[in-house]
This record gives C-alpha cells, sequence and structure tokens, in this order.
C-alpha cells in the first residue's frame, strides 16, 4: 500500500506540472507473467490490442497513460484482462464482473483486481446446458450404422421461445465426458461461461466417433490412409442429421448460422463439409486438421456461389513439424483468389506451445464459437 501511495504522489506531481491524460493504476492480489491489458468501448473490446497494454509498475501493480490526444467516449467502459476473455478479471468469489466505467479524462483513476480466470474457469452450475441424449442408436443409413448423438441446449432453452444457432461437432466422447481417456474440451462448462457473460447462446449437436472406424469414417476420399467413408458420413450429417435437427429443436436453419467443426480427423471432415456443401455451412470450426492425410489437397473456392463464410483455423506448434505449415499454406491457397477474398473469412490462430490434445482445443473453442457466430460486444 505505501508504495501504491509513493507512486501517487509521483503522479500528482507530474500532473500539476503537465497535462497529460487519464492514468489507471491497478493492483492485484494474483500476479502472474502474463502481461495485462485494458478492453473497452475506445477500442471494440479488442482483449489483445497492445496499444491498451499496461506497464508493470512493482509487485502485482500496473499503470497506464493514455496519451493527451487520446478522443474520449462520453463515458469510459473498460475492464482488465491477462489477453484474452478467457482470462478476464473476476472477484474474489469467481463471479463475473461488471464493466467499469469513468467519465475522468486526466488525473488518476485506481483500480483493484481480486482474481483472474483460466482457461474460462470457475464456471455457475446455474448457467450450464441442457444435455440431452437425442439417440443412444440413431441411424446413418449411408453407412448402415447407428451412432449415439447428443445436444446441448442452452442454459433457459424449456423457459425460452427463441431460435439459436447451431454447430455441429465431431468426436461427442471427448466433448464434455469427464471420464474421456484422453481428457475432454469442457464445452459444456465453457458455455456456461459464455452464457453468463451475455456472449451468446447456441445448440451444439455432438456426434460420437465410430470407435476403430473412426479414422476410416473420417478419411474422405482415397488418400495416403486409403479409401474412407467421409463422403458418406459427410452426406450424413447434411441429408439426414440436419433436417432431423431443425425439425425437432428451435433451430435457426439458414447457412449464416450453421456450422460444423472437430480436431485432428474430425477437423479434416468437417472442413471437406464445409466446402462441399457451402449452401448448408457458413461456419467451419477447424482444429488441428490432419491436412497432412491429403498432402495434394486441391482447393476450389472460386466455385462456391454463396458469400460470408467464415473459417476458425487453429494449430499448435508443438503438434507436429508440418501442422503450422500445412494450415498457413491452406490459408494461403484459400486466399490467393480475390473473388475467394469477398467470399470467405479465415480467422487463423496459431499457439506456438500447442499440442495435439483437447487441452489447448478447449481454450481455443470459445473464442472460436465468439468469432464465427457472435460479433463482439461489452462484456
Amino acid at each position: 500500500m505505501q508504495e501504491m501511495n509513493s507512486e501517487n504522489t509521483i503522479i500528482t506531481q507530474e500532473l500539476n506540472t503537465t497535462k497529460t491524460g487519464l492514468r489507471i493504476i491497478l493492483n492485484t492480489d494474483e500476479d502472474d507473467a502474463r502481461p495485462v491489458y485494458i478492453s473497452g468501448n475506445f477500442n471494440s473490446w479488442r482483449t489483445q490490442d497492445r496499444n491498451f497494454m499496461m506497464k508493470k509498475s512493482g509487485n502485482n501493480t500496473y499503470k497506464f497513460q493514455f496519451s493527451n490526444d487520446f478522443e474520449y467516449p462520453k463515458e469510459l467502459l473498460y475492464k482488465f484482462s491477462k489477453g484474452d476473455w478467457s482470462e478476464v478479471e473476476i472477484d474474489i468469489h469467481g463471479n463475473r464482473t461488471e464493466n467499469r466505467s469513468t467519465k475522468k479524462h486526466s488525473g488518476i483513476q485506481d483500480e483493484y483486481v481480486a482474481r483472474w480466470r483460466k482457461n474460462w474457469l470457475p464456471f455457475k452450475q446455474s448457467f450450464l446446458p441442457k444435455v440431452l441424449l437425442i439417440s443412444d442408436k440413431f441411424e446413418i443409413p449411408q453407412l448402415n450404422k447407428t451412432r449415439k448423438i447428443w445436444a446441448l441446449l442452452p442454459h433457459d432453452y424449456d423457459s425460452s421461445t427463441e431460435s439459436y444457432p447451431v454447430m455441429y461437432l465431431q468426436d461427442a466422447q471427448n466433448l464434455f465426458n469427464e471420464n474421456s481417456k484422453y481428457g475432454n474440451w469442457e464445452i459444456d462448462k465453457k458455455l456456461a461461461v459464455m452464457s453468463e457473460y451475455q456472449i451468446g447462446k447456441i445448440i451444439i449437436i455432438a456426434i460420437e466417433h465410430a470407435e476403430e472406424d473412426r479414422v476410416k469414417e473420417f478419411n474422405v476420399g482415397n488418400t495416403v490412409l486409403g479409401k474412407g467413408e467421409g463422403k458418406k458420413y459427410i452426406r450424413f450429417v447434411t441429408e439426414t442429421l440436419k433436417p432431423f435437427v431443425d425439425s425437432h429443436f428451435r433451430t435457426k436453419i439458414e447457412r449464416k448460422f450453421t456450422g460444423i467443426g472437430g480436431s485432428s480427423m474430425g477437423g479434416l471432415v468437417s472442413l471437406f463439409s464445409g466446402l462441399r456443401h457451402p449452401e448448408v455451412y457458413g461456419k467451419l470450426m477447424i482444429f488441428s486438421p490432419s491436412l497432412w492425410v491429403v498432402p495434394q489437397l486441391k482447393i476450389d473456392l472460386e466455385s462456391i456461389s454463396t458469400d460470408d463464410t467464415k473459417i476458425y483455423l487453429y494449430a499448435g506448434g508443438d503438434e507436429s513439424e508440418t501442422m503450422i505449415q500445412h494450415v498457413e499454406s491452406f490459408k494461403k491457397n484459400s486466399m490467393a483468389s480475390e473473388i475467394v477474398k469477398d467470399k470467405i473469412k479465415i480467422n487463423l490462430s496459431i499457439n506456438e506451445n500447442g499440442k495435439h490434445s483437447e487441452t489447448y482445443w478447449s481454450d481455443e473453442f470459445p473464442k472460436a464459437i465468439e468469432w464465427l457466430f457472435f460479433n463482439s460486444k461489452e462484456n
């Protein structure tokens, strides 16, 4: 406390001699090596805006000085984060904090943060989605099989009359199953936090994979893995499952509200689903796709007649020697045509330390959902 008072005295003396913009001083009880950013209604609530990164000035203390010519909104609204909404400030009990505000244009604004979110957690039980088993033997006529399929509905689905966008996700066993062998994405918990923060509500349709036939079912055409059944699987999701979902749940059926996604081979088959049926899927969530399976992948996106396809593409630097190379090449090749640039938006997210695992896909999931479906808003 003495250190903060001393700094305030020095700053006050500076302000008495030179007209300066508002200075924000932040004290926090939880400190680590991650930088602290200010996000607000002055920068579209961007969480990693280096123009608004705070300077560490002492133990658990940060400061930020607005420039003399900064154009203040009528009321400055803001929050602190460690660089993402998954790492935003929370109170001592783990609760969401309201937006901070000030009408000052100069002087000192003292602030305090008790705790920070980590990987979007903790979450509130009351906001957890309603998990519904659609069927443990849903028929897949294209493959002459059955499959277990789940729906994760917004927590207040039964008490509302809203219709919602839909995301079809592969590998349901690893999405919210606490007993999953390799861990899980914890999408139920992430959806709870997104609902609490009013980022947006969405229906997730989770399709379990085919166990020992998973790779074969997600393999599209003749690839280095041999002949696959991916095209039939894509037809199942597009021609059988989606019509069923749209007729049994309150969905927004248009392509701009419909997404498909997955990781690894599940990411590959989801990517092909979107490219083959752009009239159905306007949002693609592609994590660590197994593009090595199709090294001679030819992308003909100019034939896509629909506009505003959004692709959230993620890769980790510690997955394989070629993962980042493959996704960067995909983006480069996809955006090579001026025609395509007007039709498709690709957000390439790379975590240099990311591994090929559920932990990293879990952290990326809410970021992808927000970018794909929901506009930037005050959080």
